[in-house]
Protein backbone atom coordinates (compact mmCIF):
# COMPACT_ATOMS: atom_id res chain seq x y z
CA UNK A 1 0.00 0.00 0.00
CA UNK A 2 1.53 3.70 -0.79
CA UNK A 3 2.23 5.74 1.61
CA UNK A 4 -0.78 8.03 0.26
CA UNK A 5 -3.64 5.47 0.76
CA UNK A 6 -2.16 4.60 3.95
CA UNK A 7 -2.33 7.81 5.67
CA UNK A 8 -5.80 8.47 4.20
CA UNK A 9 -6.64 5.61 5.70
CA UNK A 10 -5.27 6.38 9.07
CA UNK A 11 -6.89 10.28 8.56
CA UNK A 12 -10.49 8.14 7.98
CA UNK A 13 -9.60 6.16 11.17
CA UNK A 14 -9.52 9.45 12.97
CA UNK A 15 -12.81 10.60 11.74
CA UNK A 16 -14.38 6.66 12.48
CA UNK A 17 -13.30 7.37 16.13
CA UNK A 18 -14.81 10.96 16.41
CA UNK A 19 -13.16 13.43 14.98
CA UNK A 20 -14.55 16.32 13.07
CA UNK A 21 -11.71 17.70 11.81
CA UNK A 22 -7.89 16.68 11.56
CA UNK A 23 -4.52 18.04 10.14
CA UNK A 24 -1.18 16.35 10.55
CA UNK A 25 2.35 17.07 9.09
CA UNK A 26 5.67 15.48 9.95
CA UNK A 27 9.50 16.07 8.64
CA UNK A 28 12.66 14.22 8.68
CA UNK A 29 15.75 15.94 8.95
CA UNK A 30 14.40 19.43 8.50
CA UNK A 31 12.27 18.13 4.72
CA UNK A 32 8.83 17.52 4.64
CA UNK A 33 7.46 13.82 4.18
CA UNK A 34 4.06 13.85 5.40
CA UNK A 35 0.89 16.20 5.84
CA UNK A 36 -2.60 15.68 5.25
CA UNK A 37 -6.21 16.57 6.16
CA UNK A 38 -9.48 15.73 6.65
CA UNK A 39 -13.02 16.54 7.82
CA UNK A 40 -14.72 20.22 8.12
CA UNK A 41 -13.34 23.08 10.50
CA UNK A 42 -17.29 24.26 11.59
CA UNK A 43 -21.15 23.65 11.30
CA UNK A 44 -21.57 24.75 7.90
CA UNK A 45 -19.08 22.03 6.45
CA UNK A 46 -16.40 23.87 5.09
CA UNK A 47 -13.65 21.78 4.76
CA UNK A 48 -10.33 21.06 6.46
CA UNK A 49 -6.95 22.13 4.59
CA UNK A 50 -3.92 22.51 5.28
CA UNK A 51 -3.62 26.26 5.49
CA UNK A 52 -6.70 25.35 8.06
CA UNK A 53 -5.76 27.01 11.66
CA UNK A 54 -6.82 25.47 14.82
CA UNK A 55 -6.48 26.64 18.85
CA UNK A 56 -3.53 24.46 19.65
CA UNK A 57 -3.72 24.75 23.78
CA UNK A 58 -0.95 23.39 25.84
CA UNK A 59 1.13 22.74 22.56
CA UNK A 60 2.11 26.59 22.85
CA UNK A 61 4.26 25.92 25.88
CA UNK A 62 6.95 24.52 23.56
CA UNK A 63 6.89 28.34 22.86
CA UNK A 64 7.66 29.37 25.67
CA UNK A 65 9.99 26.90 26.64
CA UNK A 66 12.29 27.65 23.65
CA UNK A 67 12.27 31.43 24.70
CA UNK A 68 13.71 31.03 28.09
CA UNK A 69 16.49 28.37 26.30
CA UNK A 70 17.24 30.70 23.93
CA UNK A 71 18.27 33.46 26.39
CA UNK A 72 19.83 30.71 28.66
CA UNK A 73 21.81 29.82 25.19
CA UNK A 74 23.18 33.43 25.12
CA UNK A 75 23.93 33.59 28.50
CA UNK A 76 21.05 36.40 29.31
CA UNK A 77 19.69 33.83 32.10
CA UNK A 78 20.56 31.13 34.16
CA UNK A 79 18.02 28.03 34.74
CA UNK A 80 19.16 27.73 38.29
CA UNK A 81 18.61 31.53 39.09
CA UNK A 82 15.78 32.63 41.21
CA UNK A 83 12.98 34.24 39.17
CA UNK A 84 13.17 37.19 41.30
CA UNK A 85 16.59 38.12 39.74
CA UNK A 86 15.29 38.74 36.87
CA UNK A 87 11.49 39.97 37.47
CA UNK A 88 11.80 41.31 40.86
CA UNK A 89 8.22 41.68 41.77
CA UNK A 90 7.68 38.10 41.46
CA UNK A 91 9.20 37.55 44.70
CA UNK A 92 6.86 38.51 47.12
CA UNK A 93 4.63 36.83 49.49
CA UNK A 94 7.31 33.88 49.99
CA UNK A 95 8.30 33.04 46.02
CA UNK A 96 11.72 34.74 46.26
CA UNK A 97 13.80 31.40 46.18
CA UNK A 98 11.51 29.78 42.95
CA UNK A 99 14.18 29.41 40.44
CA UNK A 100 13.71 29.49 36.38
CA UNK A 101 13.79 25.84 36.59
CA UNK A 102 11.09 25.22 38.76
CA UNK A 103 9.02 27.20 36.48
CA UNK A 104 10.08 25.44 33.70
CA UNK A 105 9.28 22.02 34.71
CA UNK A 106 6.14 22.69 36.71
CA UNK A 107 7.58 22.47 40.15
CA UNK A 108 7.52 26.22 41.05
CA UNK A 109 4.21 25.24 43.27
CA UNK A 110 2.28 28.64 41.98
CA UNK A 111 0.09 27.24 39.20
CA UNK A 112 -2.88 29.09 40.05
CA UNK A 113 -4.26 32.53 37.38
CA UNK A 114 -4.94 35.12 39.58
CA UNK A 115 -7.77 36.13 40.91
CA UNK A 116 -10.76 37.42 38.63
CA UNK A 117 -9.46 36.09 35.29
CA UNK A 118 -11.37 36.92 32.13
CA UNK A 119 -11.05 36.26 28.32
CA UNK A 120 -10.54 40.18 28.10
CA UNK A 121 -8.12 40.04 30.78
CA UNK A 122 -5.76 37.65 29.26
CA UNK A 123 -5.12 40.15 26.23
CA UNK A 124 -3.50 42.51 29.31
CA UNK A 125 -0.36 41.18 29.54
CA UNK A 126 0.69 43.59 32.75
CA UNK A 127 -2.40 42.56 34.76
CA UNK A 128 -1.56 38.98 34.08
CA UNK A 129 1.97 39.09 35.18
CA UNK A 130 0.87 41.69 38.00
CA UNK A 131 -1.46 39.01 39.47
CA UNK A 132 0.74 36.30 39.01
CA UNK A 133 3.77 38.31 40.68
CA UNK A 134 0.79 39.20 43.92
CA UNK A 135 0.17 34.97 44.43
CA UNK A 136 1.24 32.95 47.55
CA UNK A 137 2.25 29.73 46.25
CA UNK A 138 0.07 26.70 46.67
CA UNK A 139 2.53 23.76 46.93
CA UNK A 140 5.75 23.89 47.99
CA UNK A 141 9.25 24.30 45.55
CA UNK A 142 10.17 21.34 44.04
CA UNK A 143 6.36 19.88 44.26
CA UNK A 144 4.42 18.88 40.85
CA UNK A 145 2.02 21.58 39.97
CA UNK A 146 1.31 21.93 36.75
CA UNK A 147 0.72 25.32 35.43
CA UNK A 148 -1.85 24.90 33.20
CA UNK A 149 -2.39 28.37 31.60
CA UNK A 150 -0.27 30.43 33.68
CA UNK A 151 3.27 28.71 32.51
CA UNK A 152 3.68 31.05 29.79
CA UNK A 153 3.71 34.42 31.44
CA UNK A 154 6.25 33.31 34.09
CA UNK A 155 8.32 32.45 31.61
CA UNK A 156 7.50 34.95 28.92
CA UNK A 157 7.85 37.94 31.74
CA UNK A 158 11.55 36.30 32.48
CA UNK A 159 12.20 36.27 28.72
CA UNK A 160 11.07 40.12 28.56
CA UNK A 161 13.10 41.15 31.20
CA UNK A 162 16.15 39.51 30.36
CA UNK A 163 15.77 40.72 26.45
CA UNK A 164 18.25 43.51 25.22
CA UNK A 165 15.91 45.24 23.21
CA UNK A 166 12.90 45.12 25.45
CA UNK A 167 9.92 43.86 23.05
CA UNK A 168 7.03 42.46 23.57
CA UNK A 169 6.87 37.94 24.55
CA UNK A 170 4.91 37.81 20.69
CA UNK A 171 7.21 40.14 18.81
CA UNK A 172 10.53 38.34 20.65
CA UNK A 173 8.88 34.46 19.46
CA UNK A 174 8.03 36.41 15.73
CA UNK A 175 11.81 37.35 15.47
CA UNK A 176 13.84 35.38 16.94
CA UNK A 177 11.69 31.77 16.25
CA UNK A 178 9.51 32.30 13.49
CA UNK A 179 11.32 34.65 11.18
CA UNK A 180 14.58 32.75 10.92
CA UNK A 181 12.90 29.05 10.80
CA UNK A 182 10.67 30.68 8.29
CA UNK A 183 7.27 29.89 10.09
CA UNK A 184 4.88 31.91 8.56
CA UNK A 185 1.50 30.54 10.23
CA UNK A 186 2.10 29.64 14.12
CA UNK A 187 0.21 32.96 15.72
CA UNK A 188 0.47 34.05 19.50
CA UNK A 189 -2.31 36.64 19.37
CA UNK A 190 -4.10 37.32 15.93
CA UNK A 191 -4.52 41.04 16.31
CA UNK A 192 -7.92 40.25 14.41
CA UNK A 193 -6.48 38.78 11.65
CA UNK A 194 -7.50 35.83 9.89
CA UNK A 195 -10.06 34.92 12.17
CA UNK A 196 -12.02 33.11 9.48
CA UNK A 197 -9.39 30.61 9.10
CA UNK A 198 -9.42 29.27 12.58
CA UNK A 199 -11.97 25.95 12.79
CA UNK A 200 -14.48 25.83 14.99
CA UNK A 201 -14.16 23.63 18.20
CA UNK A 202 -15.96 21.21 19.70
CA UNK A 203 -16.01 18.52 22.73
CA UNK A 204 -15.89 15.19 22.69
CA UNK A 205 -17.72 15.03 26.59
CA UNK A 206 -15.90 15.22 30.31
CA UNK A 207 -12.02 15.64 29.04
CA UNK A 208 -10.60 15.13 32.51
CA UNK A 209 -12.42 12.66 34.70
CA UNK A 210 -10.34 12.42 37.56
CA UNK A 211 -11.54 15.13 40.33
CA UNK A 212 -8.53 18.17 41.21
CA UNK A 213 -9.67 20.84 43.27
CA UNK A 214 -6.86 22.53 42.07
CA UNK A 215 -7.43 22.55 38.42
CA UNK A 216 -9.85 25.00 39.00
CA UNK A 217 -7.63 27.53 40.12
CA UNK A 218 -5.01 26.82 37.31
CA UNK A 219 -7.60 26.68 35.06
CA UNK A 220 -10.39 28.95 35.73
CA UNK A 221 -13.85 27.76 34.39
CA UNK A 222 -14.37 31.15 32.20
CA UNK A 223 -10.50 30.46 30.28
CA UNK A 224 -11.02 26.77 30.67
CA UNK A 225 -10.11 25.57 26.89
CA UNK A 226 -12.91 24.10 24.89
CA UNK A 227 -15.50 25.74 22.87
CA UNK A 228 -15.46 28.72 24.71
CA UNK A 229 -12.46 29.52 22.83
CA UNK A 230 -14.18 29.96 19.49
CA UNK A 231 -14.60 33.59 20.96
CA UNK A 232 -12.19 36.06 18.81
CA UNK A 233 -11.23 37.58 22.42
CA UNK A 234 -9.14 34.57 22.90
CA UNK A 235 -7.79 34.41 19.17
CA UNK A 236 -6.01 37.72 19.60
CA UNK A 237 -5.14 37.46 23.20
CA UNK A 238 -1.34 36.84 23.46
CA UNK A 239 -1.31 33.95 25.91
CA UNK A 240 2.05 31.61 25.49
CA UNK A 241 1.21 28.49 27.70
CA UNK A 242 -2.31 27.70 26.17
CA UNK A 243 -3.15 30.08 23.23
CA UNK A 244 -1.21 29.66 19.85
CA UNK A 245 -3.15 28.87 16.83
CA UNK A 246 -1.50 27.74 13.62
CA UNK A 247 -1.64 24.71 11.13
CA UNK A 248 0.23 21.32 12.00
CA UNK A 249 3.05 22.40 9.25
CA UNK A 250 4.29 25.14 11.01
CA UNK A 251 4.08 23.56 14.64
CA UNK A 252 5.51 20.36 12.99
CA UNK A 253 8.48 22.49 11.69
CA UNK A 254 8.78 24.47 14.98
CA UNK A 255 9.36 20.80 16.26
CA UNK A 256 12.12 20.24 13.69
CA UNK A 257 14.39 22.13 15.65
CA UNK A 258 14.12 19.61 18.70
CA UNK A 259 14.72 16.97 16.45
CA UNK A 260 17.50 18.20 14.48
CA UNK A 261 19.64 19.04 17.72
CA UNK A 262 18.83 23.18 17.91
CA UNK A 263 19.54 23.47 13.94
CA UNK A 264 17.04 23.66 11.31
CA UNK A 265 17.91 24.54 7.63
CA UNK A 266 20.80 26.26 8.36
CA UNK A 267 19.32 28.11 11.47
CA UNK A 268 20.74 27.08 14.91
CA UNK A 269 19.34 28.56 18.12
CA UNK A 270 20.37 26.40 20.26
CA UNK A 271 23.41 24.14 20.76
CA UNK A 272 23.13 20.22 20.37
CA UNK A 273 24.33 19.21 23.62
CA UNK A 274 21.69 22.02 25.21
CA UNK A 275 19.10 19.83 23.29
CA UNK A 276 20.08 16.48 24.24
CA UNK A 277 20.20 17.86 27.57
CA UNK A 278 16.35 18.02 27.70
CA UNK A 279 15.74 14.76 27.77
CA UNK A 280 16.70 13.92 31.45
CA UNK A 281 13.27 13.19 33.91
CA UNK A 282 12.58 16.44 35.37
CA UNK A 283 13.75 15.33 39.77
CA UNK A 284 10.68 13.70 41.33
CA UNK A 285 9.44 12.49 37.72
CA UNK A 286 7.19 9.62 39.18
CA UNK A 287 5.36 12.16 41.56
CA UNK A 288 1.59 12.31 41.24
CA UNK A 289 0.44 16.28 39.94
CA UNK A 290 -2.19 16.90 42.01
CA UNK A 291 -3.92 19.69 39.36
CA UNK A 292 -3.51 17.39 36.29
CA UNK A 293 -4.59 14.82 38.76
CA UNK A 294 -2.13 12.34 37.01
CA UNK A 295 1.58 11.78 36.70
CA UNK A 296 3.07 13.77 33.77
CA UNK A 297 6.64 12.29 32.57
CA UNK A 298 8.57 15.79 32.09
CA UNK A 299 12.07 16.32 31.28
CA UNK A 300 14.28 18.70 32.39
CA UNK A 301 13.73 21.22 29.51
CA UNK A 302 10.01 21.21 30.00
CA UNK A 303 8.69 18.99 27.69
CA UNK A 304 6.80 15.79 27.86
CA UNK A 305 9.14 12.62 27.34
CA UNK A 306 8.20 9.55 25.13
CA UNK A 307 8.11 5.99 27.34
CA UNK A 308 4.94 3.79 28.48
CA UNK A 309 1.36 4.45 28.53
CA UNK A 310 0.44 5.47 31.14
CA UNK A 311 2.02 8.33 31.51
CA UNK A 312 3.06 9.24 28.47
CA UNK A 313 0.95 9.79 25.25
CA UNK A 314 0.77 6.30 23.54
CA UNK A 315 0.69 7.95 20.21
CA UNK A 316 4.37 9.80 19.84
CA UNK A 317 6.09 6.65 21.10
CA UNK A 318 8.01 4.77 23.54
CA UNK A 319 11.29 6.17 23.12
CA UNK A 320 12.42 8.07 26.14
CA UNK A 321 14.39 10.48 24.14
CA UNK A 322 11.40 12.02 22.60
CA UNK A 323 10.31 15.51 23.24
CA UNK A 324 6.80 17.04 23.38
CA UNK A 325 3.80 19.08 23.91
CA UNK A 326 0.62 17.86 24.24
CA UNK A 327 -2.32 19.77 24.36
CA UNK A 328 -5.66 20.02 25.99
CA UNK A 329 -8.31 17.80 23.93
CA UNK A 330 -5.71 15.89 22.36
CA UNK A 331 -3.16 18.19 20.22
CA UNK A 332 -0.10 17.32 20.06
CA UNK A 333 3.49 17.61 18.22
CA UNK A 334 6.87 15.55 19.23
CA UNK A 335 9.93 15.57 18.32
CA UNK A 336 12.92 12.14 17.88
CA UNK A 337 16.08 13.74 18.30
CA UNK A 338 17.63 10.20 17.31
CA UNK A 339 15.80 10.23 13.94
CA UNK A 340 14.86 13.35 13.02
CA UNK A 341 11.22 13.31 13.12
CA UNK A 342 9.13 16.10 13.88
CA UNK A 343 5.27 15.50 13.83
CA UNK A 344 2.11 18.00 14.91
CA UNK A 345 -1.40 16.66 14.73
CA UNK A 346 -4.19 19.58 15.07
CA UNK A 347 -7.98 18.69 15.53
CA UNK A 348 -11.39 20.16 16.61
CA UNK A 349 -12.91 18.23 17.78
CA UNK A 350 -11.25 17.78 22.11
CA UNK A 351 -11.11 14.38 23.34
CA UNK A 352 -10.01 12.84 26.79
CA UNK A 353 -6.33 13.07 27.09
CA UNK A 354 -6.20 11.65 30.74
CA UNK A 355 -5.68 9.14 31.62
CA UNK A 356 -4.50 8.99 27.45
CA UNK A 357 -6.86 7.37 25.60
CA UNK A 358 -5.97 3.15 24.97
CA UNK A 359 -4.54 2.68 21.04
CA UNK A 360 -7.22 0.43 19.80
CA UNK A 361 -9.75 4.30 21.12
CA UNK A 362 -7.24 6.89 20.09
CA UNK A 363 -8.11 8.62 17.24
CA UNK A 364 -4.67 9.44 15.98
CA UNK A 365 -2.90 5.88 16.86
CA UNK A 366 -2.88 4.87 13.22
CA UNK A 367 -1.07 8.28 12.49
CA UNK A 368 1.47 8.14 14.98
CA UNK A 369 2.28 4.71 13.63
CA UNK A 370 2.52 5.49 9.71
CA UNK A 371 4.93 8.50 10.55
CA UNK A 372 6.91 6.45 12.84
CA UNK A 373 7.12 3.82 10.27
CA UNK A 374 8.40 6.36 7.30
CA UNK A 375 10.72 7.72 9.68
CA UNK A 376 12.34 4.56 10.06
Amino acid sequence: MSVERKLQFALEKAVERGERGVQIAAYLKGEPILSGAIGTMDDAGTPVTGTSLFPIFSVTKGLAAMAVHIQAERGLLDYDEPVATYWPEFGSNSKGEITVQEVLVHQAGVPQMPPGTTPERLADWDWCVAGLAALEPLFPRGQSAYASISYGWLLGEVVRRTDSVDRTFADFIEQEIFEPLGIEDYYLGMQGNNHQRVAQLYTAGGLRPQPSEYRSLAMPESITPGPIWNNPVFYDAVVPGAGGIANADSVAKFFGLLANGGELNGTRLLSEERVMSFVEPRPRSEEYDEVLGQTPLVGVGGFWLGGNTPPAEPIIGTNPNILASNGSGGSIAWADPDTGLSVAICHNRMFRINPPLPPDEHPFTELGDLVRDIAG
